[in-house]
């Protein structure tokens, strides 16, 4: 007969861990860095929460090492630690003194006797260098008080290393419990485990950390935690999210792509209906039929007949038998008519984009608009550029490691524009965009051939030139056909004023969005523009 037994959940029982839910946690960590290695090493340390279940991550762990050193040194005093092989020196050498008296008495080699007495005087007063030089420079008389020595001998390094340790230690433990020598041992070993496991922790050196030492310092939950950390690196390379180069994790292609799907995913969640930034279009292209929605039909409709709401017409109109059907009972499904587009993502890669979470969500943004296009409108081109001092292109297989420009201050709208326009030159299309993404003005330009950088004349303020520069660029592509939709991550006046004038030249439009609703504001704005419904 078999009997199941129902216990609550205390934390230790054994969690399965998922390559899937561990890789969305990885991306999470990975929109904040432009390391793989960095983000799982950030993974590691914070833990998981996964359904429900909380992973302790390498951060926690110390923390509870160092609460075990606490609570220790908090409890126990060592005043007593060496009282016992004190003694048992004390023991022998008061044997060992008789057995000189009795030789001194008995007239034998009195000299060697008192020079032994005095030797035996003139020991040091640390208990382990008085064992050392009695065994370095004396020979006992006692035969019992040599074997008795013999034994404390063999115990001298424990000794030592108890004495250092007190040395070490002895301030800080004024605890009420006083220790004797045994459990005094005992105290200093699980400190120095404690002290080695601390080390580990800090430098993340999992392999050196054995989870059955884990077990018996901090008990069966840290060190089942401990062995599933230890898992996740295995389980995302067996997985293909992850390869090793030179020593430190990179994403894998497929990893790449699962990146992008996670990001459309994660903003797709967020998007209601109703949404603002929809933007419909008069251009026309190929019909995607939603069978989920009929109308009745009108002249000049395609003829995608819903068969069972056009029957129910005429049996409304005339239920009878043989069935009668007339044009007017005809419904048809509706229809999104998508258009060919061209896209660049102009995505701002200057300092001030690591402010709250700005470049994290614009990042997001970028894996999610390819992931999108990537797989349900592959004949569209989507391209991304990334402008700091200089603009730079971003293939698809960069961006989930692409992160802001410390090293190169300046923001270069007018570089990023001229690179996008390129861009768009060699992949035509009757619909051509540019979607920025900033938080700033901008502060660079090229002009003729040469790189100029200029700060802005106040806080908050306008580089002149540099502005004046990028509204040329602005006017250029304008001519060339080419719509700039602007999404601005900061309020600024200075930055709205900008904005402005670069939207009146261009007749695109421009939206202030936070960080965290960005995504939905962007996707809906790209969809309205694919589609519009006939």
């Amino acid at each position: 007969m078999r009997i199941t037994r129902y216990t609550a959940w205390d934390g230790t029982q054994r969690v399965k861990l998922d390559p899937e839910q561990l890789f969305e946690k990885l991306a999470d960590a990975l929109s904040y860095t432009d390391d793989v290695q960095q983000a799982l090493d950030w993974l590691l340390r914070q833990g998981l929460d996964l359904d429900g279940v909380h992973v302790m991550g390498l951060d926690e762990l110390l923390q509870q090492v160092r609460e075990q050193m606490r609570e220790r040194l908090a409890k126990y005093n060592l005043d007593e630690a060496l009282d016992a092989p004190r003694s048992k020196l004390d023991d022998i050498l008061h044997r060992e003194r008789e057995a000189l008296d009795e030789m001194r008495a008995r007239g034998d080699d009195g000299a060697l006797a008192r020079e032994k007495q005095a030797f035996l005087h003139d020991l040091p007063p640390s208990l382990s260098e008085a064992i050392q030089r009695l065994a370095q420079q004396y020979a006992f008389v006692d035969p019992e008080a040599k074997r008795r020595f013999d034994e404390l001998l063999s115990e001298l390094n424990d000794i030592r290393d108890l004495e250092q340790f007190q040395q070490s230690h002895g301030e800080q433990m004024r605890g009420p419990e006083s220790l004797g020598y045994d459990d005094a041992l005992e105290l200093m070993r699980e400190m120095q485990a404690l002290k080695d496991l601390e080390r580990n922790l800090l430098t993340g050196n999992l392999p050196t950390m054995s989870p059955e030492q884990l077990r018996q310092l901090l008990g069966e939950r840290a060190a089942q935690d401990l062995e599933r950390l230890g898992q996740i690196m295995l389980m995302l390379t067996n997985a293909g999210y992850l390869t090793q180069k030179e020593g430190r994790a990179k994403l894998s292609a497929r990893g790449i792509r699962r990146i992008g799907q996670l990001a459309l995913r994660d903003i797709y969640q967020q998007m209601l209906r109703d949404r603002p930034g929809t933007h419909q279009t008069d251009q026309r292209g190929a019909a995607q039929i939603r069978p989920e929605r009929t109308r009745p039909y009108r002249d000049g409709d395609m003829l995608e007949l819903a068969l069972v709401p056009t029957l129910m017409n005429a049996v409304r109109r005339k239920p009878a038998a043989p069935l009668e059907i007339d044009p007017r009972d005809f419904e048809v499904h509706e229809a999104d008519h998508a258009t060919t587009t061209s896209t660049v993502l102009l995505l701002d890669m200057s300092w001030s984009m690591s402010w709250e979470g700005r470049f994290a969500a614009a990042k997001k943004v970028a894996l999610a608009l390819e992931s999108l296009i990537r797989t349900r409108y592959p004949r569209d081109y989507f391209g991304i550029v990334g402008f700091y001092t200089r603009a730079v292109e971003l293939k698809a297989a960069d961006l989930p490691e692409a992160s802001w420009n410390m090293g190169d201050p300046f923001t270069n709208l007018q570089d990023g524009l001229r690179l996008a326009s390129e861009m768009l030159r060699r992949r035509p299309s009757r619909n051509q965009h540019v979607i920025v993404v900033t938080d700033g003005q901008p502060t660079a330009y090229f002009a003729r051939g040469r790189l100029h950088c200029e700060w802005p004349l106040s806080f908050g303020g306008v580089s002149l030139r540099a502005a004046a520069e990028t509204l040329k660029e602005v006017e250029r592509l304008t001519r060339l056909g080419i719509t700039i939709n602007t999404f601005m991550l900061d309020d600024s006046p200075g930055l709205r004023a900008f904005v402005e004038r670069m939207t009146r030249i261009n007749r695109g439009r421009a939206l202030y969005s936070r960080p965290d609703r960005l995504g939905e504001y962007l996707l809906v704005d790209y969809l309205g523009k694919k589609r519009k419904k006939v």
